[in-house]
């Protein structure tokens, strides 16, 4: 049984889960979920996902996982993508852990509202704008002595911020005040293939 990989093809949370198996060569069947028409609410969807979000994923084996940094932890393991390391590990987590946290909740959040719900920029929340353009100073920051976030090769960290980070102009946040945040993402997405 081949990999199976349920997500929104525009979700950053998705892609990062795709990036990982195609950067592993693991392979995969891609299944397209409209999470904007319910697809992800379908009993079989919920059979799989009781939390009926995306991305979720079919193992070789039949199992099921969900949540985006469970499912790239889990195929990524033993691989070049973890770092050896234990604290380099342990930083690749703190970063995962707050990408959830602090950057994925405003960054993304802007996005789908301007992107897909059509509100103006103008129009959101002050905290969410004020929240994202921390998140993305906090990149800025980290990146300000090495070309990847841990250590100095791509990890699963790079994998998963750069997901909405690439797209943070679609939710009126300019990676132009963040220079190293969009030199960045040019490496990442260079690393990985992707435009």
């Amino acid at each position: 049984m081949t990999l199976r990989i349920f997500g929104d093809g525009k979700s950053g949370n998705c892609l990062k889960v795709k990036w990982t198996a195609q950067r592993l060569r693991l392979p995969f069947e891609w299944i397209e979920v409209d999470i904007l028409k319910g697809e992800s609410r379908t009993a079989d969807f919920l059979a799989m996902n009781p939390a009926g979000q995306v991305p979720a994923v079919i193992l070789e084996d039949g199992r099921a996982l969900a949540q985006s940094n469970a499912i790239m932890l889990h195929l990524a393991e033993g691989s070049v993508l973890i770092p050896a390391d234990p604290y380099l590990k342990a930083k690749m987590y703190e970063w995962l852990f707050w990408e959830q946290y602090s950057h994925e909740p405003y960054v993304a959040v802007a996005r789908f509202q301007v992107a897909y719900m059509g509100k103006p920029v103008e129009s959101l929340d002050g905290k969410l704008v004020e929240r994202g353009h921390a998140a993305l100073a906090r990149l800025e920051n980290g990146l300000s002595e090495s070309g990847f976030l841990v250590g100095d090769r791509l990890t699963l960290a790079d994998i998963a911020l750069v997901a909405y980070t690439r797209v943070a102009h679609e939710g009126g946040f300019d990676l132009a005040r963040y220079p190293a945040v969009k030199a960045w993402v040019g490496r990442v997405e260079t690393a990985l293939g992707i435009d």
